[in-house]
């Protein structure tokens, strides 16, 4: 179950990175680890990060130090982009573990087993977190993995937000929408548009306005799911998907609408705005979409977006199955789950919206 107040607590922290601090002392507290910390890679800048307080001289040498960068550990996670949380372990050598740099200074500090997770972004960065176990209470049980599965979304669009702006606060709604570089719009809890930036602005084919001073999306499918979307994040309630698939007219570029609930010190920074919905472009393609790409877009589970990926490659949904190890029912199961999250209604169009969304580089 989740726990609504840590989940309001990481959408705040996008726009006031010290409050990552808090999300990281929560998420170690539900995993009993001893360590947390978030990581934001982009191409041409250097690492970014937030670690709990007593690790900050081990972060700050991490983000300084090259070598420590570029350990096993760490370049094994940024090649495997893990679509859920994983044992690190299990995706190295015992002789790696033991000479990996970055493990061997964190076993003289007792530490041992680690869990990471990777969040690849529509904007190219890679969102590493990564939690660790003191060496004495051994290896992380399925149940801390099934617990922080479900807050992956969640982090992931506050960390799409927070690699935009830098790990740095927002200081207010326009320097911060425009800091995004994402189109961008903020609302009042009954959907009313209050401010929104150039960016969003120039879209008007895909918002389009409505009564009240209300926003739709052009497409009708998208519409009722970002409708929903926009009632759950005012009233505070738990939407089934927060991430909407948008395919624009005239075979243009599936666009990724976000809606992410303003909470607490957020709401003040935009000016007493209760919803941020945000826009990201995803290029065509003729090539499947890998499972991690439609874990992180679609808030799909990994065995969803297992399913997802090879219905894209052109298996029927019998061989998917086979290949998965699960029954048909199961499959058929998982794919209505599917159909719900990416706003399709048949198999067909979710092919089609799939080979839409090109591996992020």
């Amino acid at each position: 179950m989740l726990d609504a107040e840590l989940t309001e607590t990481i959408y705040e922290a996008a726009f006031l990175p010290d409050l990552w601090q808090v999300v990281l002392e929560k998420l170690a507290v539900r995993s009993d680890s001893v360590g947390a910390a978030i990581f934001l890679f982009a191409h041409g800048l250097p690492a970014r990060g937030r670690a709990l307080p007593h690790q900050g001289e081990m972060l700050a040498e991490f983000l300084s130090d090259n070598e420590l960068q570029l350990s096993a550990g760490v370049t094994r996670m940024c090649s495997v982009q893990p679509a859920s949380f994983v044992d690190v372990d299990r995706f190295m050598m015992p002789h790696e573990i033991e000479t990996d740099p970055v493990r061997v200074k964190f076993r003289a500090m007792g530490i041992g087993a680690h869990l990471c997770t990777a969040i690849p972004m529509p904007s190219g960065e890679l969102g590493i977190f990564v939690l660790q176990r003191a060496l004495d209470n051994g290896q992380y049980e399925r149940s801390n993995i099934d617990a922080l599965d479900l807050l992956r979304p969640h982090l992931a669009r506050a960390s799409l937000v927070a690699s935009r702006l830098g790990l740095q606060q927002a200081e207010n709604t326009v320097a911060a929408m425009e800091a995004m570089g994402l189109p961008a719009a903020v609302l009042s809890s009954h959907g009313r548009v209050l401010a929104a930036n150039s960016l969003f602005d120039g879209m008007s084919s895909l918002f389009l306005p409505v009564a009240f001073g209300g926003l739709a999306i052009s497409d009708s499918a998208a519409n009722r799911l970002f409708q929903l979307a926009i009632s759950a994040a005012g009233s505070n309630t738990e939407p089934l998907v927060r991430s909407i698939p948008v395919t624009t007219r005239n075979d243009g570029p599936t666009m990724i609408i976000h809606v992410l609930p303003l909470r607490r010190a957020a709401r003040d920074i935009f000016s007493g705005a209760d919803i941020l919905v945000a826009a990201t472009s995803v290029g065509k393609s003729v090539f499947s979409p890998s499972a991690k790409v439609l874990n992180a877009l679609f808030d799909l589970t990994p065995a969803e977006a297992n399913l997802a990926t090879a219905l894209s490659a052109g298996r029927s949904l019998k061989e998917a199955a086979f290949e998965a190890s699960i029954t048909v029912k199961s499959a058929r199961t998982y794919l209505e789950r599917i159909f719900t999250k990416t706003g399709t209604k048949q198999q067909s169009q979710l092919v089609a919206l799939l080979k839409s969304a090109e591996t992020f580089r």
